[in-house]
């Protein structure tokens, strides 16, 4: 029955035995380890229930030539759990694909296919994507656990930014683009924005590729590209459904782009993400998907591009003064950053945080817990249409938002460096260095 609704229940004394025993990546591991050799549904849950409580991301299931990795991803960073025999894996994944309703015996083609984890106070949906490898079929699992969707307000933003993107939510029609890579949490945006536009007097359609999580009051559509319905098919049907707000999860190609742009200057709101390195980069992209310039110029209304960075351990970081290096670094990167953003007055006197180089067990040993967004973003305005029109380099674009006060992704890193919340080498990891 579990596989005829795609979903599966984790026997109460997984739970109770994960609630008690897992508090950490080294508790999962022991616990697979006393796993291993019992029946492959009990281990299949040990593994989701661990991954959920210690909110974990991903799950990787990667066959290698004598054995398979059980990794899992926290905080963006990826983790080894154990290794297990090729027979505990092929068990493993005949359980995921009959779950997940894809073929058992295709095994030479990519699959993707989902199904649900059901506990007491939740359903947490899991996708599930196998890739065919050298020695087995890879396996990727994304948790998608809806205590992530959270309000605007608890994302984190900057005061500054917050007000401006809650000023700009305002208005009916236009084009919001959230850009950044994969993982860096345009989605958790996305739907955040959602949670605070939506109201009984509007009416708003999403189309997503998958839909990853369930909001209520929202008509959600979900691609099928081998049934023929694609972004740009959905997208034309959604516009004649009488729609306030529209939300295109990724605009990927250039008939999504061409349509979501008319959509845009037609009378709606429309929300979507791109894949770019910078806000400044979602202009040229645009231009490269076929969008017409003079389109763009007109309906793109705001631009936010995001990425995400550890916070240190609350329990085992320390403050101390920064390095001669850090501060000269930390002073030459806000060195021009507008007087309405909040930081310490003088710099030579703020302390920073330090990761623990061993961590605590809090922190997995790791000495970060948890992440944050740290965000840039620019509106196009006047002089931003006038210059859109002369097709720019991202470059000149960047040079001209940093000239009008944009704080970029890299300053609001080191803000959050002073402000105590991270580390400068975790800044540098995830953006790198203007």
């Amino acid at each position: 029955m579990e596989q005829l609704l795609g979903s599966v229940t984790i026997a109460d004394t997984i739970i109770k035995d994960i609630k008690k025993s897992v508090n950490n990546v080294g508790d999962f591991e022991k616990k697979v380890g006393e796993y291993t050799q019992k029946n492959t549904t009990d281990l299949l849950g040990v593994i989701l229930f661990s991954a959920i409580i210690l909110e974990a991301s991903d799950i990787h299931i990667e066959p290698q030539e004598s054995q398979v990795r059980l990794r899992t991803r926290f905080d963006g960073i990826l983790y080894d759990i154990t290794f297990f025999e090729q027979t505990i894996y092929h068990n493993l994944l005949s359980r995921l694909k009959l779950l997940s309703k894809i073929k058992l015996n295709i095994t030479e083609k990519p699959q993707d296919g989902r199904f649900t984890v059901l506990l007491e106070d939740s359903l947490i949906e899991i996708r599930i994507s196998t890739l065919p490898s050298e020695w087995g079929e890879s396996i990727v699992m994304r948790i998608l656990n809806p205590k992530n969707l959270i309000a605007l307000e608890m994302l984190g933003l900057r005061k500054d930014v917050y007000a401006t993107l809650e000023q700009e939510l305002k208005k009916p029609t236009g084009m919001a683009v959230v850009a950044g890579p994969t993982g860096c949490g345009k989605t958790t945006t996305l739907y955040a924005i959602l949670m605070k536009i939506h109201n009984p007097g509007i009416k708003i359609i999403t189309i997503e590729d998958p839909i990853e999580y369930h909001l209520t009051g929202v008509s959600q559509t979900q691609t099928a590209p081998e049934k023929g319905y694609s972004f740009t098919k959905g997208l034309m049907s959604i516009v004649r459904q009488d729609p306030d707000v529209i939300l295109v999860g990724e605009i990927r190609d250039s008939g999504t782009a061409q349509i979501a742009v008319q959509a845009a200057l037609t009378g709606h709101l429309v929300l979507s993400t791109l894949h770019s390195n910078d806000a400044a980069g979602a202009i040229p992209r645009l231009v490269d998907l076929k969008a017409d310039i003079s389109s763009i110029s007109s309906a793109l209304k705001i631009v936010v591009s995001q990425r995400l960075i550890r916070r240190v351990c609350k329990n085992c970081s320390v403050l101390t003064k920064p390095s001669v290096e850090e501060l000269k670094e930390i002073k030459k990167g806000l060195k021009n950053i507008p007087k309405e953003i909040e930081i310490p007055k003088d710099l030579n006197k703020v302390k920073t945080a330090k990761a623990k180089e061993k961590g605590c067990l809090s922190c997995n040993l790791t000495g970060y817990r948890g992440r944050k967004g740290i965000f840039e973003l620019f509106l196009a305005d006047a002089e931003i249409e006038k210059f859109i029109l002369t097709n720019p380099s991202v470059s000149s674009i960047k040079e001209l938002l940093v000239k009008r006060g944009m704080v970029t992704i890299y300053q609001s890193g080191l803000i959050e460096v002073v402000l105590g919340q991270t580390t400068l080498e975790e800044v540098k990891r995830v953006v790198g260095s203007d």
